[in-house]
């Protein structure tokens, strides 16, 4: 992605160069101690606070205070539609029509309201297709799913399994899978990128694999919204859920989305659990008891929205706005390959990367494996101020977000991760190019 050094300085100039760089100031960074910030590299698992989340909430708490139940025809905002204009944000992010998105709930309820309606078993095709080692919150939704419905998820569970000896899947083996299992396969279900690996995966070729096997084919987009642009309602996906917290800075459990293709937006025949704010706006307050779904994917909605709750999330899919996914992803690129340069100018063996080295088949995040004492490292890593992930049971998960990482945190990084390994894992020298 472009002609690296491994110097400092090259750091400190790509920085100055960045287009993006102001939007750093926009989040509060950590501190590590003595008044110095954090090399915070962990925005895979929960990102940064935006510095206008708490002006966003108090605009809705005064709201509150001074209109009581009028906020939610004249607040600012108005709590009746709060929501709507998320899903106007979310729009350009995932790559769909607004009235294609709802924000609601948690990922795992979302997921699973999802599959009441596109979960439909048979006694022929009732198998459920995910990828091997998918985060486990997906395989307890899918495993449960199969139990509601009365099948043993031994039987009813496909898990497509890398290839002896190899960390990722290859979209050919996915699609060979796919056409080998579909007329028995109800549901597809994959991470738009998997948690572990940090592998992104080919949703366009999954999802038209899929449908020419009549399987229905959703995605978990956790690790996948608002790091990599996609393009879902043109993709034709069935339906996809995901977290707010992780890239797209909605605050700890923030209030998910989900995303419900048009046409079956339309098809008011669908089964599924109805609630009262997912009924037609027209007449929902006349307290009908005949529950009529909206068009869309608010017709998926239990209850009103939570507008607190929802108040950072809007404050940082408002700076998303501003910056672009398009231009988000082209930083992106450079940042991650700039890791995977300097990683690899290491030059030691006792470590290595599992996340794929094309750039079209990852976003923001590199795992490493280190291959002893990876823990110690993980943990003398923290104690130097760098705050990253470990995953059991031996990866360290590096992912600087656009957003708010710079060059000099991923030069940072690797000094300190060399110094680490020297400490822990019988490297005897340290970085070469520092």
């Amino acid at each position: 992605m472009g002609n690296y050094e491994a110097g400092l300085a090259f750091a400190q100039q790509a920085d100055k160069k960045d287009p993006l760089a102001a939007f750093r100031d926009q989040f509060y960074i950590p501190y590590a101690g003595h008044g110095k910030e954090s090399v915070y590299l962990l925005g895979n698992s929960l990102g940064l606070q935006p510095i206008t989340a708490q002006s966003s909430v108090f605009e809705v708490l005064e709201d509150w205070k001074n209109l009581g139940i009028d906020g939610y025809f004249k607040a600012k905002n108005p709590w009746l539609t709060y929501n709507e204009s998320l899903s106007t944000l979310y729009a350009d992010i995932v790559g769909a029509q607004s009235s294609e998105i709802v924000a609601m709930n948690t990922l795992s309820l979302n997921l699973h309201l999802m599959m009441v309606s596109f979960y439909r078993p048979t006694k022929t095709r009732f198998k459920i297709m995910i990828e091997k080692g998918a985060f486990p919150s997906d395989q307890y939704a899918v495993k449960s799913q199969l139990e509601f419905h009365g099948f043993d998820p031994v039987e009813g569970l496909i898990e497509v399994a890398p290839r002896k000896g190899e960390k990722t899947l290859r979209t050919e083996d996915i699609i060979q899978i796919i056409e080998e299992q579909g007329d028995q396969t109800a549901l597809i279900l994959f991470g738009g990128m998997n948690y572990y690996t940090g592998q992104l995966f080919d949703m366009e070729a999954i999802t038209r694999a899929g449908h020419a096997q009549d399987c229905v084919v959703g995605f978990d987009l956790a690790h996948a919204a608002g790091n990599v642009p996609m393009k879902l309602h043109d993709w034709d996906v069935d339906f996809a859920c995901w977290c707010s917290y992780k890239y797209l800075n909605g605050g700890p459990a923030s209030i998910a989305a989900c995303f419900v293709h048009e046409r079956h937006g339309r098809n008011f025949e669908l089964p599924r659990f109805a609630g009262w704010w997912g009924h037609e706006v027209k007449t929902r307050f006349l307290m009908g008891s005949e529950f009529i779904p909206s068009s869309g994917a608010a017709g998926w909605q239990l209850s009103n929205a939570p507008v607190l709750s929802l108040a950072p999330v809007k404050a940082s899919l408002e700076i998303f706005a501003q910056a672009g996914m398009e231009a988000l992803r082209e930083k992106s690129l450079k940042l991650t390959g700039y890791l995977e340069f300097l990683l690899d100018d290491l030059g030691s063996d006792v470590f290595h990367v599992i996340t794929p080295r094309d750039p079209a088949q990852r976003g923001c995040q590199l795992s490493i494996i280190v291959h002893q004492d990876g823990k110690k490292v993980h943990s003398a890593l923290m104690e130097a101020g760098v705050v990253c992930d470990w995953r059991e049971p031996d990866c360290i998960r590096i992912a600087p977000a656009p957003l708010y990482n710079r060059f000099q945190d991923v030069y940072d990084f690797v000094q300190i991760f060399s110094g680490c390994l020297v400490a822990h894992s019988g490297v005897t020298e340290h970085y070469k190019s520092a």
